[in-house]
């Protein structure tokens, strides 16, 4: 054996130590940060918690950052229009009484009691009166958007859909909360907060509250009207929720919440419309208007429920207990102008609408398997009660604003359903569900009290009734139901099918100035749709298409207007939809997330003899019938564009110990019909609104620094109109910017 120099056995011992040390560094050193997955989303569309790729149900969600930003801007609940396929959202009350329609399907109904075939469901309570579906969004756990008839678990009026709130719960065992506060345009101001507090092992407090105040930024060029700044608002809104869950086997949440708004209710602006087109005027300013009429609006609401769930074994038992009220009164210059103008106006026209008493009460009791086998099952009882009065209100407002005409109506509706619904793995890869409701539904209408001089219309009460009912008294009894299945090709892919049955109770409106008691039947829809729902690139990127086709028989339809100003009920022989909804959501790299949302609604309404007096001044484009009324056979819906599209972007990059990123959205609609009958200037535009935002996240996310922008183009459009008196419009909100800072704990 050769000798080795004894100099370099320490080098060679060294060189060793080195290369094992550089070795144990390399397999300690972190390993780099997974890449990026979308969250699983979980669903409540079938009444019990499921993953959403699972559920053979058109749905989409909205919750986290993007509900967030959507609603950083002081918005009401209108800011969720378009923002998923198939919804459309619109007002002509401004904030108080929205208008939801899914698949272009919808009621553009402006009465108290108008009742609309899209649900709006808070916190597993139905919300029945247009008055009570504006109630702010804050502190939500989720938004679910549930396409086509939903009348088998959630009734009540669900032919079109469910626009379905959940609120973000108490936690046993942990304080936590957030606050948020931004400033922006027109002096706009929106906090929104939340505290969660353990109140004992068994027991948590959440207090949710959310406050938002805007600054008049409309002119009233007028000096003699007695409204001379418009637009601005006050809405605050509470919510408290207490949990007590002793045990896995029994849970009580309790609710209370409340509603204070105080504001500007609809501007209507005279002959904004340029005769023959449906542009805008030239010079058309959003900042200034002249009126001679009072603008105001105000409502209260509150409410409470008990949501109670058993666990008995094999199967669990849930009560929900609800109560609701609202006060409402909303007043305006319905016109739009003054006898100076702008542009010719026949007659000058100040109403107001208001609810001095309303309750409603509901009990649900419902009965689910949850033993985790092939069979599952849900069956069980439904009661709603709903009791309140409306007030309109006529004035004069070239003598002051004195009332010359007063109208008050009382509607009681009670309902009683049972329900049952199954579903059954017919091999490890095919699963079909059925569900059955069958529903009574009585109305009782009356006017109570009338008066209304001149006009040529019915004076006094005894006149009123003189021409005809005053009163109506409704009943109906109705099945309604719904199958489905869903096939997994593999676990990241499933196609399903759907077909479903619902329909919407009797509906009335009362005899009044310019029309007679109109009554109009139930309607049923039955919709088939089918489509796929796939996680795809590792979960990085997630994809739910379908398509769709539904039939209205003896749709509700409201010929709103009209050169008789009238209000009056009709139904059609039937009404067509058909097209398709995509949810595209993905990372386009590590550090960029996209969304896409697009749906096509074809909507026409099927009857070749439905008549509907048509505008005092604009261009109608149908045929008419001998008696000069406008024939809709083939119309498209009110309200229904046919394209939508969402778009959201977000960029994040690491800076310092926090992350910057850049977001933006948009929504895009085509054009819309306002009224049943087509015309040129009551036709609107295609819109297009987007949104920036530019922040700084830091301390693990639990402080935000951001600058927003909405409708950072200012695309200004009319987006509804009276057509009774001129070419009356309303437009949507112009462009505002912001700052906003939140903070969690």
């Amino acid at each position: 054996m050769p000798h080795r120099s004894p100099a370099r056995r320490p080098l060679a011992a060294a060189i060793l130590l080195a290369c094992a040390q550089g070795s144990y560094a390399q397999s300690t050193a972190p390993e780099p940060a997974a890449a990026p997955k979308l969250d699983t989303v979980t669903v409540t569309a079938e009444r019990r918690a499921e993953n959403i790729k699972d559920v053979p149900v058109s749905v989409s969600t909205l919750s986290g950052e993007k509900l967030d930003v959507l609603n950083s801007g002081g918005d009401d609940v209108r800011f969720l229009s378009g923002r998923v396929p198939s919804l459309n959202i619109e007002s002509s009350f401004g904030r108080a009484f929205p208008r939801f329609y899914i698949r272009g399907y919808g009621n553009t109904d402006f009465r108290l009691n108008a009742s609309q075939p899209v649900s709006l469901v808070y916190d597993d309570v139905v919300q029945e009166n247009p008055i009570l579906k504006g109630f702010p969004v804050f502190d939500l756990a989720q938004v679910e958007v549930l396409r086509g008839p939903q009348g088998t678990l959630f009734g009540r009026n669900t032919p079109g859909g469910v626009v379905k709130f959940d609120s973000a719960r108490p936690r046993l065992n942990k304080v936590e909360g957030y606050g948020s506060l931004s400033y922006g345009s027109f002096g706009t101001t929106n906090f929104e907060g939340a505290v969660n507090a353990p109140m004992a092992e068994d027991w948590a407090l959440r207090v949710s509250t959310l406050v938002q105040r805007r600054d008049d930024w409309v002119e009233n060029t007028n000096d003699a009207g007695p409204t001379q700044d418009l637009e601005g608002y006050r809405d605050a809104a509470v919510r408290a929720q207490v949990l007590f869950q002793p045990h896995k086997d029994f849970s009580a949440l309790f609710n209370v919440h409340a509603r204070d708004f105080d504001g500007s209710a609809r501007l209507f602006r005279a002959n904004i419309i340029q005769p023959g087109t449906n542009d805008l005027v030239a010079g058309f300013d959003e900042r200034k208007i002249s009126i001679d009429g009072r603008n105001e609006s105000r409502l209260t609401s509150k409410g409470a429920n008990a949501r109670l769930r058993w666990g008995l074994g094999d199967m669990s038992l849930s009560s929900i207990t609800a109560w609701e009220t609202v006060d409402a009164f909303s007043r305006g210059d319905i016109d739009g102008g003054t006898p100076a103008g702008p542009g010719p106006i026949p007659f000058q026209v100040e109403t107001a609408d208001g609810i001095p008493k309303h309750y409603q009460f509901t009990q649900e009791l419902r009965l689910e398997s949850n033993t985790g086998g092939p069979l599952g099952w849900q069956a069980g009882l439904y009661y709603f009660n709903e009791d309140f009065r409306m007030e309109s209100f006529g004035y004069d407002s070239t003598s002051g604003g004195v009332q010359n005409a007063y109208e008050r109506s009382r509607q009681k509706n009670t309902a009683a359903a049972a329900f049952g619904a199954l579903t059954y793995a017919v091999t490890p890869a095919l699963k079909v569900r059925g569900g059955l409701r069958y529903t009574h539904d009585k109305k009782d209408f009356a006017v109570e009290d009338y008066f209304s001089p001149g006009f040529g219309a019915p004076a006094t009460f005894a006149e009123l009734q003189a021409a005809g009912p005053t009163s109506a008294s409704l009943s109906k009894s109705k099945a309604s139901w719904d199958l489905s299945g869903t096939y997994t090709v593999s676990p990241d892919l499933n196609l399903y099918a759907r077909v479903a049955n619902g329909f919407r109770a009797a509906s009335v409106q009362g005899a009044a100035q310019f029309n007679g008691q109109s009554i109009a039947e139930p309607e049923t829809n039955t919709s088939i749709e089918a489509g796929i729902k796939a996680d795809l690139f590792d979960s990085r990127a997630r994809v739910a298409f379908g398509v769709f086709h539904y039939t209205v028989k003896d749709q509700q339809l409201t010929a709103v207007g009209g050169a008789n100003n009238a209000n009056i009920l009709l139904n059609a022989d039937k009404t067509v939809g058909q097209g398709f909804e995509l949810d595209l959501q993905g990372y386009l790299t590590d550090s960029l997330l996209a969304t896409l949302g697009v749906s096509y609604n074809d909507t026409k309404i099927k009857d070749p003899t439905l008549a509907v007096a048509t505008c005092a001044t604009c261009t109608v484009t149908d045929p008419r019938n001998g008696s000069g009324q406008a024939l809709i056979d083939g119309n498209p819906l009110p309200q229904a564009p046919k394209w939508t599209t969402s778009f959201t972007l977000r960029y994040g990059m690491p800076l310092g110990n926090g992350e910057a990123f850049v977001y933006t959205d948009w929504a895009y609609r085509s054009k819309v019909n306002f009224a049943l009958y087509e015309s040129v200037e009551f036709t609107g535009k295609s819109l297009l609104t987007g949104g920036l935002r530019l922040g700084y996240l830091w301390g693990d996310g639990k402080y935000e620094a951001a600058l927003f922008g909405r409708n950072i183009t200012n695309q200004i459009r009319v987006t509804g109109g009276i057509d009774f008196n001129n070419l009356t419009g309303f437009v949507n909100e112009p462009r505002t910017w912001g700052v906003q800072f939140k903070a969690s704990f």
